[in-house]
């Protein structure tokens, strides 16, 4: 096969990008190894519930072009939410983001948060408090003993599975606002406030999940589309390049990878030992999602941050159920809880069967599920690449990377090719750009 462009993967980048170049005119296959497109945005339908197997997912961005691509290519199969986020904090729902929810904490709680944002926040002003350098220092330096404290450093280190002062804070900016001073202060007197509006109302499938946008967006070019092709090996040749899955062969002038680093450094040819040691530095975490269905209620929740490892293990919870109608059967509801962690760790080592029954143990404690007799479908899913983990070499070990790729002619787009921690938007955002910029 000889083609313009290959496309290294068929997740959301992948089938976007072969969509953006295809309505250019160019001549675009797309190779994935599984035997379904999707990557972290597949969905699996069972007994009549669909669950998004790479974690819960939502529709919304800041983006309006990406927005509107997104719900162009959903068209009648989308439905619009209120967003209703909270924290399990101490037994109680607050609002989310905790700065907006202080007024719900116990009082002792509400003036340690206040009093330290207050102090800290003096502190800075006359230069008293050094810049920081790392994440943990960013969140103190950003909210405050207490609020770090109470919420935002328990909870980080939950998600990222790694030390907040090992974790580099270079990519917090706009992703974390920092939270005005006005409205800590209204929120702790008991004055609602509003955070993340750009999140207020999202969008999701009625029907098939998130994998449906991703289906959506590939109908154009399914024809184009070659699954079950697990790249083995890329090698440059007159000019262009040469992928082979050990059987069959493309030849391509253009090569775009949107699989992880960790898969694409091993199909080539020549990588010098510091190239690999960087790549190998590079962390990420890898993620369980926990499926249950429910012949019950769940609570008006959109999702739930829990922050507490107390609790469980896992550091959020969302309500499918909750994000359309036609996901759970007549009179039944869901739940996906998230797990992240890393080989080796004692989840990796947990079976299939002790996660589930520790999820679902855990949230009848929690009072969340009402009690196992309700418990009608329990499923689960593991992705290996998951989240990227900023740390603190994450910079210098990226760029050797990057260089290498450039330097081999290998475009990388996406959120584990370009190893950033790209959302659903970041991901269409970067298949845009690299169109744009090769046009």
């Amino acid at each position: 096969m000889n083609v313009k462009s290959a496309v290294l993967g068929g997740g959301l980048t992948g089938i976007t990008l072969a969509r953006l170049l295809h309505e250019q005119g160019d001549d675009v296959t797309v190779l994935e190894q599984g035997e379904r497109i999707g990557g972290l945005c597949r969905s699996r339908t069972q007994k009549g519930f669909t669950f998004d197997a790479g974690g819960s997912h939502i529709i919304f961005s800041r983006d309006e072009e990406v927005l509107s691509f997104m719900l162009s290519a959903l068209g009648e199969n989308a439905d619009r939410r209120k967003r209703n986020t909270k924290i399990l904090y101490k037994g109680r729902y607050v609002k989310y983001p905790f700065e907006n929810g202080l007024y719900q904490l116990p009082d002792e709680d509400r003036f340690f948060c206040i009093n330290e944002f207050v102090k800290n926040l003096i502190a800075v002003e006359k230069g008293e408090v050094p810049p920081p350098a790392n994440f943990a220092e960013w969140i103190t330096y950003t909210f405050g003993r207490g609020i770090a404290a109470c919420y935002m450093l328990p909870y980080n280190e939950k998600i990222w599975n790694y030390p907040a002062d090992r974790m580099s804070h270079h990519w917090v900016e706009g992703r974390i606002p920092r939270p005005p001073v006005e409205d800590i202060i209204r929120s702790a007197i008991g004055i609602e406030t509003e955070g993340y509006v750009h999140q207020a109302v999202f969008s999701y499938p009625v029907t098939g999940g998130i994998e449906a946008l991703v289906r959506a967006i590939a109908e154009p070019v399914l024809p184009a589309v070659r699954t079950g092709f697990r790249v083995a090996s890329v090698r440059e040749e007159d000019g262009g390049f040469v992928v082979s899955d050990g059987r069959e062969t493309v030849r391509a002038d253009r090569l775009v990878s949107t699989i992880p680093l960790q898969n694409l450094l091993p199909c080539l040819t020549d990588v010098p030992a510091g190239v690999q040691a960087a790549c190998d530095a590079l962390r990420y975490n890898s993620l369980c999602s926990v499926f249950i269905g429910l012949a019950a209620d769940v609570p008006d929740i959109s999702w739930l941050y829990v922050p507490d490892p107390e609790t469980g293990l896992f550091n959020r919870i969302s309500f499918p159920s909750n994000y359309s109608t036609e996901v759970a059967p007549p009179g039944h509801s869901s739940i996906l809880a998230e797990i992240t962690y890393n080989e080796g760790d004692a989840v990796s080592r947990m079976t299939d069967d002790a996660v589930i029954e520790h999820t679902v143990g855990s949230l009848i404690a929690a009072g969340i599920v009402p009690s196992l007799d309700a418990v009608v479908y329990t499923g689960i899913a593991r992705e290996k690449f998951a989240y990227v983990v900023y740390d603190t070499e994450y910079q210098k070990n990226i760029a050797i990377v990057r260089e290498f790729c450039r330097e081999r002619g290998i475009d990388l787009v996406g959120r584990f090719s370009q190893f950033e921690y790209l959302n659903m938007d970041g991901c269409i955002r970067s298949a845009i750009d690299f169109v744009r910029a090769n046009e």
